[in-house]
């Protein structure tokens, strides 16, 4: 088995275990908040934990642990090395998601297994970072300080939904703003220009105030809800006027270059509804539905590993960079999905009936990943053309 193509690169098995995994996690979660089944942790737990840790973890790893020794200029992580924390993960996503149904031992041991896996795959990216002789440094250390952030909330997550549901909330504001949005930041401060041939002045500032003012976010929410309006327009003032700076060529011909540029420009546009939605929150108790985590979240992060994940495939599998029409109905089918789930957080807000919406939006989702499993799996397993 580990001789198989399939094991050969180690995007191949993180990017059709995450993708797998958010495919079976939507599903439960879908039926668990109509009501059709019982889950054995809250589902907002369950939905949570499910996508950052089980979706997203492994779909960037997918990424960094191909990347991240070019980055750094040293030699490739060996495939015993990524198949065993490919391991760790796989065990933990099936134990939690067992766990899920049946019983709550199951799926504490599948966290407790999964963080293993984190803690394996920040370890090997530290081996990295101190081995590297580059002189320049400020990405690859980024890249690494979200991923030991990423590795504190999973720990936070577990024993708070053991001992304190209070640190659970915590670890998830702090799993989305300083884990998945800083890591997915990091990288694409540096690859999207590069990819569009855009030859900007690094700004070495920009990462440094982007996570200190994520941090004074989450401080703000954790002390008072939607308490974080003028932290969230002070971000949607400086992301956007740094990707004004980039002078990205958009819109873009290439479908494989637009999709990397719409969803930074998501990022903007989430801050500034982030700081709307709260306000309006804060003046009558408005529930939005957690509008502004999903646009961030939905917009750029989910959107960018898309094209980021087609990029890498195409590229590592000998295939042409080019996006047939299958592939752009796919970049496609990720913006109906925002902006559904964006109405369905303001019909939720105007005190209607949002279910119907909702489960169009969960829906549009799974087919999304399904079509990107039926056009890719088979090329990142069998090294399709």
């Amino acid at each position: 088995m580990k001789n198989s193509y399939f094991f050969s690169q180690p995007h191949q098995p993180f990017f059709v275990l995450a993708f797998t995994n958010a495919i079976l996690s939507m599903i439960l979660f879908m039926l668990a908040f109509k009501g059709t089944i019982s889950l054995t942790l809250l589902p907002s737990s369950f939905h949570a934990y499910a996508l950052i840790f089980l979706l997203f973890t492994p779909a960037f790893l997918a990424f960094i642990f191909t990347t991240y020794p070019r980055f750094s200029s040293t030699p490739a992580i060996s495939k015993e090395v990524y198949l065993k924390v490919f391991t760790l993960f796989i065990i933990g996503s099936f134990l939690f998601m067992l766990g899920a149904l049946t019983n709550e031992i199951f799926y504490t041991l599948g966290m407790l297994t999964t963080l293993g896996g984190h803690l394996w795959a920040v370890k090997i990216l530290e081996t990295i970072n101190t081995e590297t002789s580059i002189d320049d440094k400020h990405d690859i250390n980024w890249i690494l300080i979200a991923m030991i952030l990423g590795l504190i909330s999973h720990m936070l997550f577990i024993v708070g939904h053991v001992f304190w549901i209070e640190i659970e909330s915590f670890s998830i504001q702090m799993a989305i703003y300083l884990y998945l949005f800083l890591l997915a930041f990091s990288i694409a401060q540096r690859m999207v220009p590069f990819f569009s041939h855009c030859m900007i002045e690094k700004n070495q500032y920009l990462l440094k105030t982007v996570a200190i003012l994520l941090a004074l976010h989450i401080i703000f929410e954790t002390l008072y809800p939607h308490s974080s309006v003028l932290v969230d327009f002070i971000l949607a003032l400086i992301i956007g006027k740094e990707l004004l700076r980039w002078k990205l060529p958009f819109p873009n011909p290439n479908p494989l270059l637009w999709i990397l540029h719409l969803s930074l420009f998501w990022i903007p546009i989430a801050f500034l509804f982030g700081a709307i939605s709260n306000l309006i929150s804060l003046i009558d108790g408005t529930f939005f539905l957690a509008l502004d985590i999903h646009i961030l979240v939905l917009g750029f992060i989910f959107t960018i590993l898309i094209g980021f994940g087609t990029r890498v495939t195409l590229g590592h599998s000998g295939n042409m960079m080019v996006a047939d029409k299958w592939v752009v109905i796919l970049f496609n089918m990720t913006q109906v999905v925002i902006l559904l789930r964006i109405i369905t957080s303001i019909v939720a807000a105007w005190g209607w009936n949002f279910m119907i919406l909702f489960e169009i939006s969960v829906t549009i989702w799974l087919l999304l990943f399904i079509v990107w499993g039926i056009r890719f799996f088979k090329t990142l397993v069998f090294i399709k053309k």
